[in-house]
């Protein structure tokens, strides 16, 4: 089996806002989104319950982006199973209800593919979708997965959903104990477009903390449901059983916010749906599409 390394040249971390190459993060990246999702400075927490913890941070820059950090405490599932839920694309399937579409498109190394994955927004306003190169590296008993936007010339915006610009998102996984971890979700991403202040607010309060519970959910039901499902199936732990083609960082390029469309929604007004079900595309809580 080939050890997903990065790599360890002696060079600073490329700011995600800077990029003008498409390349695979190394080592140093990886570190500097730790250091990320470790940092308490700057971050305004927003929701603390129940050992789920919100923080938003609004970028300088443009105060249109926001950064969103959330953590939680998993009893009773260990670091390995949550980074195996993550990355089972056949698994999300089922218990992201946010899905509409989401498949893995080509290997870039042992520990990079690119990927595409369009989502439900709150009625009424515009689904979303990404094309995002995603890396990932175990670190002792602790793991990290992260990705940003990158184009592929066969997978254009769609007229139907609003491109979106992932500028750094990922998941930080650390062990606590034989059964027990700590995952932080930081996400920076353009939504393309001016959003209302009630779904950020409702993000960052309500849709957040949800889908974290959520993942908890599925983590506890994913032992057993990866039992009938190739149970010896898991190509990011064993990078020879990838079906994916390969294909060169060449054939991608960066995707930059300012050359897609932006959507002015700011005007938008929650749907009477949205506020009684408080679902926001979340979807109910009914488990039953975990077996």
């Amino acid at each position: 089996m080939e050890k997903p390394a990065a790599s360890t040249e002696p060079q600073g971390p490329r700011p995600a806002l800077g990029r003008e190459s498409v390349q695979v993060p190394d080592d140093q990246d990886f570190r500097s989104f730790r250091s990320e999702c470790e940092a308490e400075v700057g971050w305004n927490l927003t929701y603390s319950k129940a050992g789920v913890s919100v923080w938003v941070q609004a970028v300088e820059m443009d105060r249109t982006l926001h950064k969103i950090k959330c953590r939680m405490e998993c009893c009773d599932v260990p670091a390995e199973t949550l980074y195996d839920v993550l990355h089972d694309i056949e698994y999300r399937k089922k218990w992201d209800s946010n899905v509409i579409e989401t498949f893995d498109i080509a290997r870039l190394t042992v520990n990079a593919d690119v990927g595409y994955y369009s989502w439900r927004c709150p009625k009424p306003l515009k689904n979303r979708d990404v094309i995002t190169l995603r890396s990932w590296l175990p670190m002792g008993a602790d793991y990290i997965i992260m990705n940003y936007s990158v184009k592929h010339p066969k997978y254009p915006p769609r007229k139907d959903l609003v491109r979106a610009v992932s500028i750094q998102t990922g998941y930080l996984i650390q062990s606590t104990g034989p059964k027990s971890c700590v995952i932080t979700y930081l996400a920076q991403v353009d939504p393309k477009g001016s959003l209302p202040k009630w779904v950020v607010n409702k993000s960052s309060q309500f849709l957040a903390p949800k889908a974290m519970k959520k993942m908890y959910k599925a983590c506890i039901k994913y032992p057993e449901w990866k039992q009938k499902h190739q149970p010896h199936f898991k190509p990011w732990l064993h990078p020879e059983q990838s079906p994916l083609p390969s294909l060169a960082l060449s054939e991608l390029s960066v995707q930059h916010a300012d050359s897609l469309e932006n959507i002015d929604e700011s005007a938008v007004t929650e749907s009477r749906e949205e506020r009684a079900g408080g679902a926001g595309g979340e979807g109910s809580d009914d488990d039953t599409s975990l077996t």
